[in-house]
């Protein structure tokens, strides 16, 4: 199991000690003509969105190690995007990356259309924007016929699903490889043992429990000459129609896991019910840690052949914080933590490097020899599957796939050009705080 409760995400990486075996996994790989502007074997990278997850981003792929350049940053933020450039290039220094930076001050790009400059510029793009923007970068990038790495989740409502829909069926036109960050889904270790499962090692799957409980998470305050927008942004994920709330920013995870298992690999698997409670009990708005989003989270998801999936996610700090997905078959019962046990029914063999290297070495592998790979399919359907639950928690209804699918409110302004002086979705209330769903009263089905 990932310890990614107890451990930040760079911390996993400078202990986990693969960047040498990345190097080695995609030694004398091959080059797709197809694959390169020019017909170069030199990919060159963008990225867009500089804060920790897309800075982390571009760090491995950086150390996966091949023929490449990062030739173009973006953000937002002005300094996001001047302090990421900096430090990459500072990696030059090091004798690992020597070369592979090439970021010129006119590469730097800033403000909300800054996307589109940087991947005009690249091969491949690496997209970390906050999840509200997912649907239109990656659209972008299609467009413009470039391979696209992108974090979770994918979007934030309804009308976001929609559109990756559209934009999934035109990369696989295109033969565009496509990687996700759920990084479970490339992990050795996690593809043996939901193998094991779908082999039927314990009978059919009667449910699984997943779960992403642990502490409260990041808050910026408030800054001097700050406008709406700005504040918002700077702190994207306390707002629904940017984050999603917690169960889609994060808990996304596990959420993917247990639809793999019930799926059993079908890219459009998905519930057909949820059933949820949840709110808002443990931040204090009187301290200035304001936001929209709840502290926890637990949702039934019933799939059609009438297994379940039971959910919880929690931020909430000095509670039980579990960060596993379990299953119940009809012939026993097997959880990911026991993967590196010394049960041998269910034990790990061989070498399982990090995760988040993985994703990179895999979609690096598929670019250079042609591969078909398109995470977007199981991205897209599990991002969709944590709104359904968000919908059902908010509103404490009993939420159908096909009704929130049409007709589920919409978090994000879709389809509208954004600026700094633009006033956001949810603006504060007359006390300065922020409306929160109230089950029983807030409509899933309005907006």
């Amino acid at each position: 199991m990932q310890k990614d409760s107890k451990q930040t995400r760079r911390d996993f990486l400078k202990t986990s000690g693969v960047i040498a075996a990345s190097a080695g996994l995609v030694s004398g790989l091959s080059v797709s003509r197809s694959a390169h502007a020019q017909g170069s074997d030199l990919i060159k990278v963008a990225l867009v969105g500089c804060g920790g997850r897309g800075r982390g981003a571009g760090e491995d792929r950086l150390d996966v190690g091949d023929n490449m350049k990062l030739v173009a940053v973006a953000d937002a933020f002005e300094s996001n995007a001047k302090n990421a450039a900096d430090a990459f290039r500072a990696m030059n220094d090091d004798e690992k990356y020597k070369g592979k930076v090439d970021l010129p001050e006119d590469r730097v790009f800033a403000g909300f259309d800054a996307y589109k400059k940087a991947i005009d510029l690249c091969d491949q793009v690496l997209i970390a924007t906050p999840p509200g923007f997912r649907p239109s970068h990656y659209a972008y990038a299609i467009d413009k016929n470039k391979h696209v790495f992108m974090e979770k989740p994918l979007t934030t409502d309804a009308a976001g699903f929609r559109s990756l829909l559209e934009t999934n069926k035109k990369a696989e036109e295109k033969g565009l490889t496509v990687v996700v960050g759920l990084q479970r889904r490339h992990g050795l270790d996690y593809n043996e043992w939901v193998k094991r499962i779908h082999d039927g090692q314990i009978g059919d799957v009667v449910c699984t429990r997943v779960y992403w409980n642990g502490g409260d998470i990041w808050y910026r305050d408030r800054q001097a000459g700050q406008n709406e927008m700005q504040f918002q942004m700077n702190n994207w994920y306390h707002f629904v129609w940017l984050s999603g709330d917690n169960i889609t920013e994060q808990h996304i995870h596990n959420l993917d896991v247990g639809n793999w298992i019930h799926g059993k690999g079908d890219k459009m698997a998905h519930p057909v019910k949820a059933y949820g409670m949840g709110g808002l009990q443990a931040r204090d708005k009187k301290k200035g840690h304001d936001g929209e989003i709840f502290d926890h989270h637990a949702v039934e998801f019933e799939y059609a052949d009438g297994s379940r999936m039971f959910s919880q996610c929690r931020q909430i700090d000095n509670t039980w914080s579990p960060v596993e997905e379990h299953v119940h078959g009809t012939k026993g019962i097997g959880g990911n933590c026991w993967l590196n046990s010394k049960d041998e029914k269910w034990s790990f063999k061989g070498k399982n490097p990090n995760h988040y290297k993985l994703e990179h070495i895999d979609q690096v592998d598929a670019i250079r020899n042609g591969k078909k790979l398109h995470d977007g399919w199981f991205g897209t359907f599990s991002s969709m599957i944590s709104v359904m639950g968000r919908m059902a928690t908010y509103s404490g209804q009993v939420i159908s796939w096909d009704e929130v699918v049409e007709k589920g409110t919409t978090a994000f302004p879709h389809g509208k050009e954004l600026t700094w002086d633009t006033n956001p979705p949810n603006m504060p209330n007359a006390d300065g705080h922020y409306p929160v769903a109230v089950p029983g009263k807030f409509n899933p089905f309005a907006g």
